[in-house]
């Protein structure tokens, strides 16, 4: 049941057209927003954005984003405030899972991309929609972390590294920005039954045999599961809320 906590308001989910970023800009649609649904697959995000616009709710627009390249992330900013009048919400899901394998045989290669999408991607969007949040009188972002930003796993050392770079950046905006009523947190999932996932492990139901025993709950989280806490990060249900990390892991940290 959706309530229309994000009735009014406009955002931007990179990384949208799959997974996780679809789920979430499908929920923030659901409770009233309009949303740009940005991907590095234009196919992926136009799809989305027809699947929102075809159940009502808030409007949807779509639009090819690589946010590594400035450019890209400034006109698609630029494209979400024209296309809705404004900006309050921005989303940086866009990520890469690096290859399985230590610092000492990663090339340079893979581990730039790591830090020029997971990272320095959301430093990008961020840099753009900032003053937009600002001249709408405040707003909400949501850094895309993990729960590898406050874990390691073997071979994931890069990914983990730009994870928790993620937390360390949503803390600082969230202090320089605090000023201009722009509320910055992180949200963590654990492990998620995504297309990404499946080809990692082969399958979702080899990610389900052998990653969901990893969290104490048992199972591998749900797409939606962590689109309900976007949105919540999103809405004024969290309007004391800045700087901070929310982990939905289904235990995977507790062990």
């Amino acid at each position: 049941m959706t309530t229309g906590k994000l009735d009014g308001r406009s955002a931007i989910v990179t990384g949208a057209g799959n997974g996780i970023g679809r789920a979430v800009a499908l929920a923030f649609a659901a409770e009233g927003a309009d949303v740009l649904c940005a991907d590095i697959a234009r196919d992926d995000a136009e799809t989305v954005a027809a699947e929102i616009n075809g159940t009502g709710g808030g409007r949807a627009a779509a639009r090819h984003c690589d946010v590594a390249d400035s450019v890209s992330a400034q006109q698609t900013v630029t494209a979400a405030v024209d296309a809705f009048g404004g900006l309050d919400i921005v989303v940086c899901n866009a990520a890469v899972f690096s290859p399985i394998t230590t610092i000492a045989d990663m090339t340079e290669h893979d581990w730039q991309q790591a830090l020029n999408v997971n990272l320095t991607g959301a430093f990008h969007v961020c840099k753009y929609a900032i003053p937009h949040l600002r001249a709408a009188g405040g707003g909400s972002i949501i850094l895309m972390a993990s729960q590898m930003a406050r874990v390691a796993n073997a071979g994931q050392a890069a990914y983990c590294t730009t994870k928790g770079a993620l937390v360390q950046l949503a803390k600082g905006m969230a202090l320089d920005h605090a000023d201009d009523n722009i509320r910055v947190n992180t949200l963590s999932p654990g492990g998620i039954a995504t297309g990404r996932l499946a080809k990692r492990f082969g399958d979702l139901d080899a990610a389900e045999r052998i990653w969901g025993p990893k969290h104490p709950m048992g199972r591998l989280g749900r797409p939606d599961e962590i689109a309900r806490g976007a949105v919540f990060l999103a809405s004024d249900d969290a309007s004391f809320m800045t700087g901070a990390d929310l982990l939905l892991d289904g235990g995977y940290t507790a062990w």
